[in-house]
This record gives structure tokens, sequence and C-alpha cells, in this order.
């Protein structure tokens, strides 16, 4: 009968029970084993090894190196998924080999421990025959040892290697005395302390072997290890016997996040009430777009899931969904041979990985597919030309049907009670956001008119051109974004003559403007109009003009201290200069900047009209929260913002899952609060399968900083200036000095305050047509917009020159 089974041995586990077993198994197949033999569980009696057993000891202690062995159990039923046995069996360290035959009867014994059998009668085992095998080990002296899990052993979640590992051996930490330091190893990426007992070589070799291993055996593994001399030892591997969850299969569909420009409307932090409306105009919305270009309604409901996620909300920012923008356009025809115009018709400024961009849409036609494509274009043109003649019975048409949706008084939404709430919101969706006809079409337009008029004054006239193209198409008096600054600049002089209630507005306090009957009716008439053009004026959040004035009163003082007050509108023709001596290209091209010049100006008209509507739906859910509140569904009115529409209406209307909305609310808060911590993504990345399983694992990708002294932009209000750059991020918070020059990511409407008391205008986003350009126009200061990553080139403080004519920037150094 065998009793000492060397490590070469094909013995199984039932003989020499798990650890032993799979220590073979292990060696047999490559692993870094120490040095071992196994003596048989039939080699012992009470009294010691039997006479046999203890022969074959001599000779196989010849058979390992080394002065020092670990002697430890290797329990038959131990070691396996359902029956562990860990810790229940004596493990001796450091024998001398004059002790090996005492030490091994020592942990054989330890199978008739009173411990082992209270564990084994939980677990309904045997009575007969509980001792162990005995593993006789040569010892190492190892740096560091530990433990490594292939999976989570707390939340049974796969995909990464957890190790606790401590200096020198690991029996301390196996028994729980110490803790040692813990490395979470992703695939991609290794949480755990900078400079720890582990190399990064020790942490790539522990990733390749645990993994192996875990192949080996076809399930996670918690391993035990040592690392001597830059060597990996493997010194035990058992199934991990936490409930484990479903291995996760690979997903390679990408999802694409891009904010490149959705950043302009939806900047920083985006409440759920926002995005969740946000969301909905924008599916009616492109519904609409396609079905006006062609695409058959049986197509477009084919599809409904693109236009459903176009957008996505992620740590409570706002993403174009990039790939079902790429797929609604992919539905138009021509979009094979006209793709990368229809990538500017998007405004992002990187464009698709090749690998993806094959993906989407139907590959260029060819032969008779061609000429149906061709053909299907030139109805689509047909379609355009038909709609520009009939654009200004449209735009009436539309202006009657938002006129009638918000003829309701705001005073009068404060007495209606939530149900009637609820249907004035379903109205504004049906009547306005369901037929958002005119503003679509008009910027369609606009785009082509404005593309072609430029093109054509380059052609003809240069830069000088140019320059005229900005002034006739950007800088138009009766552009509704240019009245605001227009009426700024008229009640900065009224203020001018007061300077006692200058000092008030510059600092918010209007409490004394009914003492100035002219300048109060001035600012009455502005909030009526203009109450909804504060900051980031599409989020349902945001604060109003008339809820806060402050920006506005800050914004007239500043006008008041410009000492500027010339009308700076001009009756003279830029086309002059342009055309001298070219009377029939002058003449060619009046009808052309006419058209594209009208399709501007509607564009900021139409989008003042989107700002109204945005305005009523804030309203709206601002009077549903009173009710609310006063109904004790909710703790605070803002809380109204960390809700969605459907959750809003579905408390109202009956179809909400759970009316407790509190609870809700809270979580939502609490997420709130940790996304704020996180940084900002990349403006672009990619996740690999669904979302909530891959949204750490992200490819990112992001423009390089800018360099040097000089950077080109896009210049869109000429003129030169040399002064002092403040870089704002918030013009709620941050103010300029008069004659500062303004550095911006982005700006809207509510950046009026600020404006004013600025000598040019610097922004990272936007393009001519930006409201940046337009203000900047009718201020009569230089502007740069589209100079990516210049909040970080300049500092705040630096001394600047800019030429908004060129689009350059330069850095003026001491």
């Amino acid at each position: 009968m065998t009793l000492i089974y060397d490590m070469d041995s094909g013995a199984g586990a039932d003989k020499l029970g798990g650890k032993a077993a799979a220590l073979i198994e292990l060696r047999s197949n490559g692993f870094n084993v120490p040095s071992f033999f196994v003596i048989s569980p039939k080699g012992f009696t009470t009294k010691g090894l039997t006479k046999d057993a203890k022969q074959d000891l001599k000779t196989a202690m010849a058979s390992l190196k080394g002065s020092r062995f670990a002697v430890r159990s290797s329990g038959r039923a131990e070691d396996g998924v359902e029956h562990s046995h860990a810790g229940q069996f004596l493990s001796l360290l450091n024998i001398s080999r004059g002790k090996i035959s005492d030490s091994a009867h020592q942990v054989w014994l330890s199978g008739e421990s009173e411990t082992v059998k209270a564990y084994r009668a939980s677990k309904n085992l045997s009575k007969d025959d509980p001792h162990p095998a005995v593993l006789v080990q040569s010892m190492i002296s190892p740096k560091c040892a530990g433990v490594a899990f292939t999976a989570d052993p707390v939340s049974g979640q796969r995909g990464k290697l957890v190790v606790s590992v401590v200096a020198g051996l690991a029996d301390a930490l196996v028994s729980g005395e110490v803790d040692g330091e813990t490395y979470v190893i992703f695939p991609d990426k290794v949480e755990g302390p900078e400079e720890g007992l582990l190399t990064q070589g020790d942490i790539e070799n522990l990733r390749r072997v645990c993994s192996k291993i875990e192949a080996h055996f076809g399930a996670p593994q918690d391993i035990e290890w040592a690392i001597q001399d830059g060597e990996l030892y493997v010194l035990q591997s058992r199934p991990i016997t936490t409930a484990l969850r479903a291995a996760q299969l690979v997903d390679s569909q990408p999802i694409i996040f891009d904010n490149s420009n959705i950043i302009e409307s939806y900047p920083g932090f985006v409440s759920p009430l926002t995005y969740s409306f946000a969301q909905y105009a924008y599916a009616r919305v492109y519904r609409e777009f396609v079905a006006l270009l062609g695409v058959r309604a049986t197509v477009i409901r084919q599809n409904s899931a693109i236009f459903d996620n176009m957008l996505a909300r992620i740590e409570s920012r706002v993403y174009y969904n990039l790939l079902n923008w790429y797929r609604a356009l992919a539905l138009l025809p021509g979009f094979s041979t006209n793709r990368d115009h229809m990538e500017g018709m998007m405004g992002v400024d990187l464009p698709l990985p090749p690998e993806i961009a094959a993906t989407i849409g139907p590959p260029p036609a060819s032969g008779f597919k061609a000429f149906r494509e061709k053909l299907s274009l030139v109805k689509i043109a047909g379609r355009l030309t038909l709609e520009n003649f009939k654009l200004g019975r449209t735009r009436t048409r539309f202006m009657a049907r938002l006129n009638r949706a918000l003829e309701i008084g705001e005073a009068d939404l404060a007495h209606m009670p939530l149900s009637q709430l609820a249907a004035e919101y379903r109205r504004i969706e049906a009547d306005v956001l369901d037929q958002w006809d005119a503003p679509l079409i008009n910027d369609f337009i606009c785009m082509i008119a404005f593309g072609v008029s430029r093109k054509l004054m380059e052609k003809w006239a240069g830069e000088t051109g140019l320059l005229a193209h900005n002034e006739i198409l950007i800088g138009q008096g009766d552009i509704i974004s240019a009245e605001p600054a227009q009426r700024i600049r008229r009640m900065g002089k009224l203020l001018a003559t007061h300077p006692e209630l200058k000092t008030q507005l510059a600092n918010g306090d209007g409490s004394s403007l009914a003492d100035y009957p002219a300048l109060n009716s001035e600012i009455t008439a502005y909030l009526e109009k203009f109450k909804d053009r504060c900051t980031e004026e599409l989020k349902l959040e945001s604060v109003t003009l008339d809820r806060d004035p402050r920006q506005l009163y800050a914004a007239i003082a500043a006008a008041a201290d410009r000492g500027d007050h010339k009308d700076t509108e001009t009756a003279s023709d830029p086309l002059k200069s342009a055309f001298k001596g070219k009377p029939i290209r002058r003449l060619m091209i009046g009808p052309i900047l006419s058209w594209a010049k009208s399709r501007v100006r509607d564009r900021e008209n139409l989008r003042f009209e989107r700002t109204r509507v945005f305005g009523r739906a804030r309203r709206i859910f601002l009077a549903i929260a009173s009710q609310f509140h006063a109904a004790d569904v909710i703790d605070e009115v803002d809380d109204i913002f960390f809700l969605t529409v459907h959750e809003v209406l579905g408390a109202i209307e009956g179809f909400i899952l759970s009316p407790e909305l509190k609870p809700l609310i809270a979580l939502r808060k609490a997420e709130f609060e940790v996304d704020k911590k996180q940084p900002d993504r990349t403006e672009r990345f990619i996740v690999d399968g669904a979302y909530v399983a891959g949204l750490e694992k992200t490819q990112s990708h992001s423009l390089e900083p800018l360099s040097g002294d000089v950077q080109m932009g896009t210049g869109c209000s000429s003129g030169e200036v040399t002064a002092t750059a403040r870089v704002i991020s918030d013009p709620r918070t941050q103010s300029l000095e008069r004659g500062d020059i303004l550095v911006a990511h982005h700006t809207d409407p509510g950046w009026i305050a600020v404006f004013t008391n600025a000598s040019a205008i610097i922004v990272e986003r936007g393009s001519l047509l930006s409201h940046s350009a337009i203000v900047a126009r009718e201020l009569g200061i230089p502007c740069v917009v589209g100079l990516k990553g210049a909040m970080t080139w300049i500092k705040d403080g630096d001394t600047i020159h800019i030429d908004g004519a060129k689009g350059r920037v330069e850095i003026v150094r001491d």
C-alpha cells in the first residue's frame, strides 16, 4: 500500500484531499509550486506514523531541499465549493527535519478536534475517518505573500482580481490577525497603494498566473501565493466558496457619448427634470426633421428607439448618444456620399472611428441605386425649395400655435389645481413640441443659405468679403439676441446720471428703483419680455431674471460705467468696399445675402421662442412643485427638479409606480452630490457593451492642450484689443472689470452682465452664428469663438492681444 505520494503523483482528492490534489495538478501543468510530498491518512495511527510510513518518510524527506518545512492538512472533504473546512485543521510552519514525524501526526490528529466534529455535524458529513492527509512542503522565505481571489469574494462580481498581501509569510493574513495591503486588479487598471509591497511587475505576474489558474480549473479560485527573488510561487488554489454571479459575456457593441455640441445648451450639471424634458423634445423634433426630408412614417416608426435615445445623462451631465445621431442621419437619402457634410450639421469635432463608421448606414450606392439616391436628393431639394417659399406662412402658423399655447397668464398658473397644470403641460407638448416645423425648416435652410453666401463672398471678395459677410449677417440690429444689449445700453444711459443708484444696482440692490420711474419702467419692460433669458436658460432649474434680477442690475451698472452710449448701428454699406469696381457681382450677391440674412434673423428670433417654451414649462413645473409641497409630497419646492417629467405627470395622473416621491428625491440628491465630486470626463468617450456594465471601462478621446503664444480661432467680430484676460466659468459668481477680455468655455444670453464690461470676447465653443458672435457685433467689440482649450491655455490675469477679424489670439509675454 502506498502511504506517501510525491508531487508528480497522479493521485486525486479522494486519497490526498483537495489541497494536495490541486497542488499536484498545478505542478503537472507548469505552475511554480514549492517541492512537497503527501502522507496518506492511512499512514497514521493514534500513536503516530505507522512503521511503513516512517520508512517511506525518510526517503521522501531526502527529496526535499532546505532545512525548514510547512506541515499542513489536506482534508478529503476540504477545499471544495461546498465544504471548505477552512481554518478547521492544524497547520505548522518552520518545522525542522527532525520534527516532521511528530508535526505530521499533530496535523493528522487535528481531524479529531471538537471544532472539526461540530463543523462536520453542521454539514451532515460522515463521522467516519475525519482525518486529513498531511502535506509536507519546503518552506520559502518570501519578500511578501498573500491571497488572491479571481472574483470579488464579497459581492461575487467577476472580472477583477482582489489581492491581499503582507510582507514575509502570509500565515497571519490567512488567520485574520493582520489586514495587509489590498489591491483590486482590473484588466485595464489597478486600485491599490501607489508605493506598496507589490511592484508593477509583481502585479502583472499575479494577473497572468491567477488568470491561467482560473482558466485551468474552469472556475474562480482562492489562491495563496508568495514571491521570493522575483519568482511567484503558488501555495494553494481552491474554488471560491462565495456565491458567484454569472460570468459576464463579452459585449463589444460600442456606445459613443459626445458633448462637443450639446454642452452649449446644457453645460455642467443638469437636473433629471431638465434632462427628461430635453430628451422628449429631441425625440419629437428630430422625428419631424427626418419626416420633413422625406423619410417615410413606417421607417421612422421602425427606428423609434433611435429617436428616443439621442441624449444621455452621465454623472449628471448631458451627452449626445452619438451613434444614434448617425443612425438617424443614415435614414436620409445620400448619407453614404454626404457623410462629412452631415457630420458638420451635428457640430461634432471628431469623425467616427473608421471601424465604427463602416457599420452605420448603407455602403456608397452604385448603378441604379446611385441613380435612385440622386433622384431622392433632387426630391429633397425640391421639397426644401417649396418649404423656403412657404416659410413665412409656416412661421406665422407656428407663432399662432405658440401664442395660443402660452395665452394663459403666468399668474393664473398659481391658481390651477394639479390636474389642470398637468393638462396645461400636455397642451404645450401637443401644440408646440410635437409641431416644431418653422424652427426646423428655418434652421436647415439657414445652414444652407449661410454656407452658400459665405463661400460666394470669400470667392468673389476674399477677406474683405468675409468681413462684410459678418457685418451684414451677424450684426443685424433686428435680431432679437441683440435687443437685450441695446436695451441695457439704453438703461445704462439713463442710469449714468444717478451715481447713487448705480452703486446700489452694481451691488444687486434694486430696492430704490421706484424712485426712478423712467429707469424702473424700462427694467419692468425688459423683465416682462426677457425674464427667461437667464444664464443656462434651457435648464428648467435655472433661476430666471424675474426671480433674481441681480445680473440684470449689474449689467445696467456696467453699461453706465462704459460711458459710451452712442448708437453703434451705422447706415454704411459694407458691400461698397467689398465689391468696389464689381457692380455686377455686387448686384448678384445682394439677393443671396438678403435671403441668408432673413434666415439668420429668423433663426435667432425662433430660438427666443424656444426660450419662451422652456420658460413656460419651467413655470408650470414650479407651480406643480408648489402644490406638491403644500400636500407634503415633497420637502422643498425645488425638489421637483430631481424628478423626471414622466414621474411628475405620473404622480398627478396615476401611472407612477410608487407614490412615495421623497425617498426617490433623496436618492437622486445623494447621487447628485457624488456626481459633483467627479471630474469632468473628456468630451468623447466610448463604452463597450451595456452602459451600466461598461461605464468604468471607457475609451476616452480628448483634444491636445494648446501650447505656444499664438492660437487661431474663428474671427466673428472685427477689432483689435490688448488687455487683461479674465477666465470666467460662472457669470453668476464671477465678474469682469471694465476693459477686461472675457475668456469662457461657452456663453448664452444670461452672460449679458459680463459682456457689457468686456473689451473683447474669446469663447472655446461656438460658431459664426453663436450668441457670442451676435452680441459682440452689437456691442462693437472683437470676438473669437471656437478656440478649444482656451480656458487652460490662457491663465486668469494674462495680458492677451485679440484680432477679432482674423481670429488670432496672442498671449503677450513681458
